[in-house]
């Protein structure tokens, strides 16, 4: 593959890119607050969770807050972010989730990021939430095509993006790791 097929135009998102309010079976999205802090610090305190990523900060507090400010600071520039996952029969918090526009090798990219809490892995819940960002994509119009940027190491990520339907596009350097860009056309 490796052509990029490109954004429709991102800055008339808005929070068009954000799923809140969106549901799957055992999951709702809903945007994330600062409450949700201390529900999302235990990623960070589980070293497996970030072992495939460098240039986190290596104390989870810092990491936990760096994720948060850019949250954040996506909604306040309309560039997508992740959604809280909030497990139905629960209503506890067990991942993030969400349509981010990022900049890959010099060009605009809409992307599918998602991270589950540890005591949440191997439920399928990574996918539900990845597969409802791909059909909400297309439902609204908003790329022709859909990345996930996974280190090269993190076999799971790749194997959830796979199960979207998503293929290997091609491997670069994201923020000084190296990454395969897996693609689906919408």
């Amino acid at each position: 593959m490796g052509t990029n097929t490109g954004l429709v135009n991102v800055m008339n998102f808005g929070s068009n890119l954000l799923l809140n309010g969106e549901e799957t079976e055992r999951l709702f999205f809903r945007k994330v607050r600062s409450s949700d802090f201390k529900d999302w610090l235990p990623f960070y305190n589980n070293p497996k969770s970030t072992q495939f990523w460098d240039g986190l900060p290596k104390h989870p507090l810092e990491a936990c807050q760096q994720q948060f400010d850019r949250i954040f600071e996506r909604y306040q520039k309309g560039l997508g972010g992740m959604n809280a996952l909030i497990h139905k029969e629960t209503n506890t918090l067990i991942g993030l989730c969400g349509l981010l526009v990022q900049e890959v090798d010099h060009q605009p990219e809409l992307e599918i990021g998602y991270s589950v809490l540890p005591s949440y892995w191997r439920s399928g819940f990574a996918y539900e939430a990845a597969r409802k960002c791909k059909s909400y994509a297309r439902e609204h119009g908003l790329a022709e095509s859909l990345i996930s940027i996974i280190h090269v190491n993190n076999i799971p990520s790749q194997k959830v993006a796979q199960k979207n339907d998503m293929s290997l596009d091609k491997t670069t350097v994201y923020k000084d790791n190296p990454v395969h860009i897996f693609r689906v056309l919408l």
